[in-house]
């Protein structure tokens, strides 16, 4: 709730939105220029 601003659960139904963004501002939004020692078995990229 802190990272959109709200104080409370009520504060985030009233104020939250969803925002459509494509595939390729999803890729970009991921972290860069980091190594990779082992991967996470729950979580991938393509």
């Amino acid at each position: 709730m802190g990272y959109c601003g709200c104080s409370t659960i009520q504060e985030l139904r009233e104020r939250g939105r969803f925002v459509r963004i494509t595939h390729a501002g999803l890729r970009e939004s991921h972290v860069h220029d980091v190594i990779i020692t082992k991967e996470a078995p729950n979580y991938w990229l393509e």
